[in-house]
């Protein structure tokens, strides 16, 4: 019996905090996204976390406008600010895709009507600062989320945006460099996958994250000699 206790114990924490789609994403439909379609031409989505950050922030940008990519930003509210508005604003004005993200697991705790209101500030504010609405796309700090959250978003039409199975700059304890980053990404990424790295850190905006640039300027070459196009997660609505 317990046995079957600690085996319906973890599929409901994983539910929670699998790092891919699980059951709690199924049971949401189209408010989950894990995967884009499969677009002809075949597209990958690089997305970056944790920003916006001063010290890495523009050198990235600097990378995708030389390679012309867009890329999807997931902004935390408190590093929305006078000094990286224009950082922001840069985002918008090249193309780029801007939307929420969370810096504590804590979000997964807010009533619907409590994220609701979090994240409508959150976008309120960047619109004030920056000139442009992002979209309604939100992702959780490291993907921590529950079925509250999911009828929060619901509340305001919003799209829980996670992440493809390993496609993320994590690196076991260890620190995260371009070689590691470029390493896991260039060989597994295929159409339809949402990358994530991190151009940013939740408890320190202003760190700098070179090994997200260099990583970026190596990875956007190899994808394309694979025959992969970038796109962002809002260009079909949002």
């Amino acid at each position: 019996m317990w046995i079957f206790t600690i085996v319906g114990f973890a599929i409901v924490a994983l539910a929670h905090v699998a790092p891919g789609r699980f059951v709690l994403d199924a049971m949401a439909g189209d408010r989950a996204v894990w995967h884009m379609p499969a677009d002809s031409p075949p597209t990958v989505y690089l997305t970056y976390d944790d920003g916006p950050n001063p010290t890495t922030t523009p050198d990235l940008l600097d990378v995708l406008a030389r390679e012309e990519v867009h890329a999807t930003f997931f902004l935390i509210d408190r590093h929305v600010t006078e000094e990286t508005a224009p950082i922001i604003r840069r985002m918008f004005a090249e193309g780029h895709a801007v939307a929420l993200h969370s810096a504590t697991r804590g979000y997964m705790l807010l009533s619907p009507a409590e994220l609701a209101r979090t994240l409508t500030s959150a976008a309120d504010r960047i619109e004030s600062l920056a000139g442009t609405r992002p979209c309604r796309a939100f992702r959780p700090h490291a993907g921590w989320r529950g079925g509250e959250m999911y009828a929060g978003l619901r509340q305001i039409d919003y799209k829980l945006v996670g992440w493809g199975w390993m496609l993320w700059d994590w690196n076991w304890f260890r620190a995260r460099t371009a070689e590691s980053i470029f390493a896991r990404m260039a060989a597994r990424a295929s159409a339809g996958d949402i990358i994530v790295i991190h151009d940013g850190d939740e408890s320190a905006p202003r760190r700098d994250q070179r090994q997200t640039v260099d990583a970026t300027a190596r990875l956007i070459p190899a994808l394309r000699a694979r025959g992969l196009g970038f796109g962002t997660v809002c260009q079909n609505g949002g």
